[in-house]
């Protein structure tokens, strides 16, 4: 009997609407695997499912973090382990619906024990990042080539925790990943991933980033730094928050940053699907929309039969 259904796949691929018709017409609820979907008032840049979409379907995991703090990979996997065994209990169908998908895998697997932090290291990492981004970059791919491709270049924390643990375990941060992968999932998952052809994907995630920004993405992320959540916050790294900031302390204009955030979105979706291509056992959905649907409670249905649902 299943577990738990999870939708992947790159941004912008209709995964949020897809989870919620799964979750309406499965009897599930939905569990967002979205880093930055649990910080309370990113609103139009993560597209977080509507008021009317989690009215309709239960939601777990969105808007817990205050974008103060930092939410991390660790904590999601505590969180939606005890999100998806209160599902269950209920007799529901956990689905984990979402495109971070080192989330998804620490949830599925669990996070590899890391070794000791080197405070000096750290330290040493930090300072070489701050007068040579670039260096450190390159040192991370003759060290980790697969870390370093799946990391966006301007991710610096991520950039310099790979690093750190790599040289510290003395081993690629990937290594200690893919160790993780080969020991058995934690639950009975049915994994199915959301892809468009790449015109239509660069169309959506197009459509997608002027719509945030019509919306208002500049004003949201004005009224973050007036409440006081800093301009260096994670949470503040999330692709088109980071753009608004750099038009907020006049460095960039919002056409410019339209532009990058439609770029950086663009980035990120490549760098997810190489991710996925990777994942064995990944049931790939045809199109999106009805016909996605449609293909993806047949999978369930055939696989658990027509209740999905835990025993």
């Amino acid at each position: 009997m299943i577990d738990l259904v999870v939708v992947v796949g790159p941004t912008a691929t209709g995964k949020t609407e897809l989870g919620v018709e799964m979750a309406a017409r499965l009897g599930g609820e939905v569990v967002s695997a979205d880093a930055f979907a649990v910080y309370r008032g990113l609103d139009i840049g993560t597209a977080k499912p509507s008021r009317q979409a989690r009215a309709r379907v239960p939601h777990h995991l969105i808007d817990i973090a205050d974008p103060r703090d930092r939410y991390s990979a660790g904590m999601f996997a505590r969180d939606a382990e005890t999100a998806v065994a209160a599902i269950r209990a209920r007799g529901r169908l956990p689905i984990v619906v979402g495109g971070t998908l080192f989330y998804v895998r620490s949830l599925i697997c669990g996070l590899f024990p890391e070794p000791d932090r080197v405070p000096l290291l750290r330290e040493y990492l930090q300072s070489a990042w701050g007068g040579r981004p670039d260096f450190i970059r390159r040192w991370l791919e003759l060290i980790d080539p697969a870390a370093a491709d799946r990391i966006a270049a301007g991710d610096r924390q991520r950039i310099l925790r790979a690093l750190e643990v790599s040289l510290t375990a003395g081993r690629p941060i990937t290594d200690l990943w893919q160790q993780e992968i080969g020991r058995a999932p934690r639950f009975r998952t049915l994994v199915m991933g959301v892809a468009l052809p790449r015109e239509a994907l660069r169309a959506r995630i197009s459509t997608r980033v002027a719509s945030m920004f019509a919306a208002g993405l500049v004003d949201e992320v004005r009224g973050l730094l007036a409440a006081g959540v800093s301009a260096e916050a994670h949470a503040m790294k999330a692709i088109g928050y980071r753009e608004c900031c750099e038009v907020l302390s006049g460095r960039m204009s919002v056409d410019e940053a339209r532009d990058r955030t439609k770029t950086a979105t663009g980035r990120l979706a490549k760098r997810q699907m190489t991710w996925l291509r990777g994942e064995a056992g990944t049931v790939w959905l045809q199109g999106a929309g009805e016909a996605a649907l449609t293909q993806a409670i047949a999978e369930v249905e055939a696989r658990y039969g027509s209740s999905a649902g835990p025993a």
